[in-house]
This record gives C-alpha cells, sequence and structure tokens, in this order.
C-alpha cells in the first residue's frame, strides 16, 4: 500500500507542540511518529513537506445542519455528501449531521437519505451518525425552530422514532418537559448521547437531568435559560447548572458572533478545554457569500439573511444559525478569546471524540489511530485535509 508522509511539521499534540516531526500513514492509520531526520521517502510514497506549518488531528464536529448552499434536512443524499465537502476543505475530518425540529415523516425521510449518503460518502468529512434537534424543546427557548412541531415526547412516538433508525447516536431535548426523563433514561441504554437543549429548566432541574443521564449540554448559552424569578424568588437556569456540574460537557459556538469574547473567556476559565467542544452548529450558508439564504429545508425551511458573519432572521431580531467553518472557531479561540493553540485545538479534536466516545481512534495524533489529519499555517488557514470517511458509529 502506497504510503503518506507529512514531513518537518509542528506536530499539535494534546498537551504541546512538536517541530521538525514526520508522521507516516498507511492504510489509513497514523503508523509512526518520528524525527524528520530518520524519515526515509520511498518513490511510490506520497509525500508532503509541511515546513513551517502546524500538523493537527482532523477537526470533528458534532453539531452543525449543513454548509455549501446544503442543508441534511433537504433530503437529497446530494446535500450530505455536498456540506461534508465543503466542511473538509476545512478541515473537518468527522461530523454528526443535525436535523431540525420537523414533523416525523420528515425524520424519516433523512433517515433513509442519511444511510444512503454513508455508501457514497468517499471524499467528504466522515458521517459519525445523526443528532437529532428537538422536537422535544420549550416554546419559550425555542429560537428559530419552527414553534408548530414542538410538542412533548410521547413514548409511542420516539419509540417509533428509535425503531426506524439505528444511526441515532444523539438526542437534544428540554429535560424539563413531560416523559423528557423517561426518554433519556432509554437512550442512555441505547448508548446515545443525550443532552439539554432549548430549555427553560431551573437548575434543580437540570441536576436532575443529568443524574438521569443528560450528560451534555448543547450550544451553551444559546436557547437557554439563566436567572430568572418565579413568584419573586430568583432561580438559577441552564447556564449556571452547567457550570455548577463539574462533570457535565458543553459545546459553544465560538464563531466570536454568538458568543462575544467576555462569553468565550469565561467558558474557558470556569468550564476548560477538556470539557468544551468547539461546534459551529452551520448552516447551509457556511462557506457561501453574503445575502438571503434558508434555514432547513429548502421546501419547509425559514428565509434568513447572511450578514456579519452570522445568519439572521429577515427583520434581523435574532440569529438564525451560524455560517461557521471548524478553522474559524479555532481561530476565533485563539485570536480573540486569547486561548493557547493547543487547548483550541483540543476543544476541536479530543474533546468532542470524548463526548462521542471515540477518542480510542480519533481526536489526537497517536500511533494506531486513524489518519485524520489537517496542515494549516499561523493564520488557521488550512491548506490540506486528510479524512477516512468510512467511519460510522454503532450502538
Amino acid at each position: 500500500m502506497r504510503r503518506l508522509i507529512i514531513e518537518k511539521g509542528k506536530v499539535i499534540f494534546p498537551d504541546y507542540i512538536a517541530e521538525d516531526v514526520s508522521i507516516i500513514c498507511e492504510e489509513g492509520k497514523i503508523r509512526d511518529i518520528v524525527p524528520s531526520s530518520t524519515v526515509v521517502v520511498a518513490d511510490s510514497d506520497e509525500w508532503i513537506d509541511a515546513s513551517g506549518l502546524y500538523v493537527s488531528p482532523g477537526f470533528i464536529d458534532i453539531h452543525l445542519h449543513g454548509g455549501g448552499g446544503h442543508d441534511f434536512m433537504d433530503g437529497t443524499v446530494e446535500a450530505f455528501l455536498g456540506a461534508a465537502e465543503l466542511h473538509a476543505r476545512y478541515g473537518t475530518t468527522a461530523m454528526v449531521p443535525t436535523t431540525l425540529t420537523s414533523t416525523t415523516e420528515e425524520l424519516m425521510n433523512t433517515f433513509s437519505v442519511y444511510h444512503e449518503a454513508i455508501k457514497s460518502n468517499r471524499r467528504g468529512a466522515g458521517f459519525l451518525g445523526l443528532h437529532l434537534e428537538g422536537p422535544y424543546f420549550s416554546y419559550n427557548q425555542r429560537g428559530v425552530q419552527d414553534p408548530k412541531y414542538l410538542r412533548n415526547p410521547e413514548p409511542e412516538e420516539y419509540m417509533h422514532i428509535l425503531a426506524s433508525s439505528e444511526d441515532i447516536v444523539r438526542w437534544s431535548l428540554a429535560p424539563e418537559l413531560p416523559g423528557a426523563l423517561e426518554l433519556g433514561r432509554e437512550l442512555v441504554s441505547r448508548n446515545i448521547l443525550v443532552a439539554v437543549a432549548h430549555s427553560d429548566a431551573v437548575c434543580e432541574e437540570v441536576e436532575l437531568a443529568f443524574r438521569e443521564g443528560f450528560s451534555h449540554i448543547t450550544h451553551l448559552y444559546s436557547g437557554m435559560s439563566s436567572v430568572t424569578r418565579r413568584h419573586a424568588f430568583r432561580y438559577a437556569g441552564v447556564v449556571e447548572a452547567a457550570y455548577l456540574i463539574d462533570d457535565m460537557t458543553v459545546e459553544i459556538i465560538a464563531d466570536g458572533v454568538h458568543l462575544p469574547r467576555p462569553l468565550l473567556q469565561f467558558a474557558y476559565k470556569f468550564k476548560g478545554a477538556d470539557k468544551i467542544a468547539l461546534c459551529t452548529d452551520a448552516m447551509r450558508g457556511a462557506g457561501m457569500p453574503d445575502g438571503e439564504s434558508v434555514l432547513g429545508s429548502l421546501k419547509e425551511g425559514q428565509r434568513v439573511i447572511i450578514e456579519d458573519g452570522v445568519a439572521k432572521l429577515p427583520d434581523r431580531s435574532a440569529f438564525a444559525g451560524s455560517v461557521a467553518t471548524a478553522d474559524r472557531l479555532i481561530r476565533t479561540m485563539v485570536n480573540i478569546a486569547e486561548v493557547p493553540l493547543t487547548d483550541a485545538v483540543k476543544m476541536m479534536t479530543l474533546t468532542p471524540a470524548r463526548i462521542m466516545k471515540i477518542d480510542s481512534r480519533k481526536g489526537s495524533i497517536e500511533r494506531g489511530k486513524d489518519a485524520d489529519l489537517v496542515i494549516f499555517d499561523e493564520n488557521i488557514q488550512v491548506s490540506y485535509t486528510n479524512t477516512s470517511v468510512n467511519i460510522q458509529l454503532t450502538n
């Protein structure tokens, strides 16, 4: 088999950067990591000179809706493949395609299309499985999720959904809704990540949910309660619970727009790189020019406007989605939040890999792990992405 040798790069490990190091890959795996002076390149090898550049583990995006003019709710294989190829150009080697609140029928179609997309994906970021975002959300914290599809979890419906697909690896929902804790327990029994999202819960409700298996917070600060008053008494909300529960992991949309510098720094200071995953939460406008776009499917989605590096509702009253790519998240954390490069990369690689329980084979540069690698410069401009795409998780 032809070897891939990435030579003379500044290799980013979880806690340090080693210079003038070469990575030897074979059959989609990292076979060796050695000083560049010891490498002998054969004529049959694919050789890349990474002198002066960083070599990083491939970026892992555990929450995104599309990109490159495609949305996973479009209901086509082309949408999945197009978004996967777009994000691979910016360093993403593995992703968890995410649905929006919709009808059960739309979900069923998405399941079918996703299964076909797995078979065809050869060039883009690999698919880790599906993330269902909704439809079990709080009306008050719905954000731009379509309110006509919001509902409480009922066993007859969610058991039907679970029986219809073995590709679900994550489900985000509001834990305070009637029936939500029961659904959470069912998901945990199936090894599906359960996350708090679009929730109006108070802290005590989140703490109870955590004990029942809700281990993650979807896009911290977006679509969730904070300190509030109820009948004159103050209550902490989901945001405060995320910080108080030490073992709760979180994700943040670090595009520099959804969260300003102080909140990025606050989250990093109190949760740390081992508990924070960076996610794009990207919609179809990622990698596309400013102007009009659609959030969700072309048929049923909502019209939005892309400007100022984010998608907005047409009246500009609220954000309507991210248009970020993974490289931008790292750039934001380094340049705006002033986080060390090693930690910024960890939040886009090893930490999401641990959250999704795939860190035994992805998320860091180690012998035997998948050869998902990214090369970028001092400005986090990606020049090369190597991805192994057949990486579907199974429950």
